[in-house]
Parts: structure tokens; sequence; C-alpha cells
């Protein structure tokens, strides 16, 4: 199984944290949120793990390296300018391979095993399937959600509703209308592909946060340092 860290975006909401620092380098219990993943998905044997960047992007690969010192192989997707999940992705296919791969924010903070999701990548490579999407509850920042959720199928409309976790399995396929280089959103290639019931899901559970604003890294930080947030 291979995996790419989103990790190009700005992260607007964080500034001034951002301002000299990428997003995914802003440190929670003591080590970057990017490091977090890499050390999960090393400890579970998935490699090689590609990261895309953009602003400030050398910061990160001086940070991580080639990924050896975590027990993996990291390699970088270098973006002039931010190109979007879908863009960031379709760019970075040449390094992901012909299978289906694992996707997940570079900004979120979980407890997921991410060896639980290999059999669901063997139906995505068996099927008619383009992606397999992670749901969670609704948080407070977002209560409308994102899609519903019927038996294993992902729909863009329906109830209830939940919010997509930013982890998920896709098939290259899901890209081929984007140019490498391209900008372009992920939401309009899911929603066409669940048109088509070519998008499973599942609801996790489990621990999950969106680092996405300086009060929410604080609350994260409150969380590890009293009980170190995997509990």
């Amino acid at each position: 199984m291979r995996a790419m860290i989103l990790a190009a975006g700005r992260g607007e909401r964080m500034r001034p944290l951002t301002d000299h620092t990428p997003k995914v380098l802003l440190e929670a219990g003591g080590k970057p949120l990017l490091q977090w993943h890499v050390e999960k998905l090393a400890q579970v044997a998935i490699e090689p793990i590609v990261i895309n960047h953009a602003w400030l992007g050398e910061q990160i690969e001086r940070r991580l390296g080639d990924g050896s010192r975590f027990g993996t192989r990291l390699v970088y997707s270098r973006e002039r300018e931010a190109l979007g999940t879908a863009g960031g992705i379709a760019n970075a296919l040449p390094l992901l391979g012909d299978e289906p791969f694992l996707v997940v924010n570079g900004d979120v903070f979980t407890d997921l095993d991410f060896a639980s999701l290999r059999p669901r990548l063997q139906a995505l490579r068996a099927g008619h399937l383009l992606a397999h999407l992670l749901l969670v509850d609704n948080p407070p920042h977002h209560m409308a959600g994102d899609f519903a959720l019927t038996g294993d199928r992902v729909q863009s409309q329906g109830e209830p509703r939940l919010t997509f976790s930013g982890i998920g399995l896709y098939h290259p396929d899901l890209f081929a209308a984007v140019a490498p280089g391209q900008p372009a959103p992920l939401a309009p290639l899911l929603r066409t592909a669940m048109a088509r019931a070519a998008v499973t899901g599942e609801r996790f559970p489990g621990l999950w946060v969106d680092v996405g604003t300086p009060e929410r890294l604080d609350d994260l930080n409150r969380r590890l340092a009293t009980d170190g947030g995997l509990t």
C-alpha cells in the first residue's frame, strides 16, 4: 500500500502561526502534525509515503528528510502553487503508481489504525469502485456535514449527514480528467463518482480532530498533555 499526505495548503485560518511555518509542521504533543502521520504509517509498513508541498515546502523536507529515521521512505511532490486536493493528487500520480492508494490530510489528528484499511484497498482494487471514504460525526464547526452514508455507499444527498475526515482510499482512475499541474478540487470528482455508486464509505468512531484553527490546536495540545490524546 502506498500513501500520500496532503501538506500543500497555506493554512490561512492558522495565521499568524503559518506565516513562517507550514501548517503541517505546527506541533501537537511536542511533534509536528505531519510527523504523527508518518510514524503511524511507518509502524504498519505503508511505504513509500508521498508528501506534496507548496508554501514553505523546503522546511518540510529539511524537517523530515528521506524518512529513514522513521523507518520508512518519503518522497516529495513539489508544487509551485498549491493545486488543491485533486490537483495535488493528480500531480503526484507518477509517484503513487497505478494501484489504489491511501490519502490523508496533513492537518488532521487521529488514532486510526491505518492497517485496518488494507481490506478496503483490496475491494477497491478488485471492483469497479473509485473511492472509499472515512466519515466522522459532524464536529461543532461543521454541523451540516458533507455526505450521507447509506449502507456502505456514500451519497452527495440524503440524511443523516456525516463529515468527510480527509482520509480516503482512491483509485487513480478517479483523477483521469485532471491534468498534471492543473488545480482541481476533490469534491466534484467524488460527487460524480457517487452518482455512479462508485464511492463506498464507513463511519469512523475513533479520535479525529480537524486541526484547522489555533484554538483547535491549543485544545489538542491540552488533550495530549493530559491523557496522551490517544485514549
